[in-house]
């Protein structure tokens, strides 16, 4: 039975890194939003001229596109790594339902990086930019990490042990 992991953290916690050593754990595809975005249009992330590029607009369709692709290769009996974040408990909450309904197993890995550390982090990939950055991780401003602090739902030990 193909399994469903969910890459769960903030910006900056490893996710990425994490999602890749279980790609070969795993035999599985890893579909990254950012990676993907990156390589179609490059990192338009950054604020110009006072305003932000579509970077979320064509995160969000880059995501699409990758959900429907996932629901396809589970079916065919092969894990998927969705490399997301998943900030929202709610939105972790439909995606086990999804693979329940494929008949597909669920995991959530969820990277737990202290605040501070990801504020280091953050300057570490900061300091990158302009340079180009080709390893699906995106320059971000601090009150952007402080805004995903905010809103961040940290998985339950509940929605962990399912």
């Amino acid at each position: 039975m193909a399994t469903l992991h969910l890459m769960v953290g903030l910006p900056c916690s490893g996710k990425t890194t994490k999602a890749k050593k279980l790609e070969s754990k795993y035999n599985a595809l890893l579909l990254n939003s950012d990676a993907l975005h990156q390589k179609l249009f490059g990192n338009n992330v950054r604020i110009k001229d006072n305003e932000k590029t579509d970077h979320e607009k064509i995160k969000n369709a880059v995501e699409s596109i990758m959900r429907e692709h996932a629901t396809k290769i589970l079916t065919l009996g092969v894990d998927v790594i969705l490399d997301f974040g998943f900030l929202l408990k709610d939105e972790r909450d439909l995606y086990r339902q999804k693979a329940k309904e494929l008949g597909a197993d669920f995991k959530i890995h969820y990277m737990d990086v202290p605040v501070k550390e990801l504020y280091k982090r953050l300057d570490r990939i900061n300091r990158k930019y302009p340079a180009k950055i080709t390893d699906g991780s995106f320059p971000l401003s601090k009150e952007d990490l402080d805004k995903c602090i905010s809103t961040f739902q940290p998985p339950t030990p509940e929605e962990l042990k399912e």
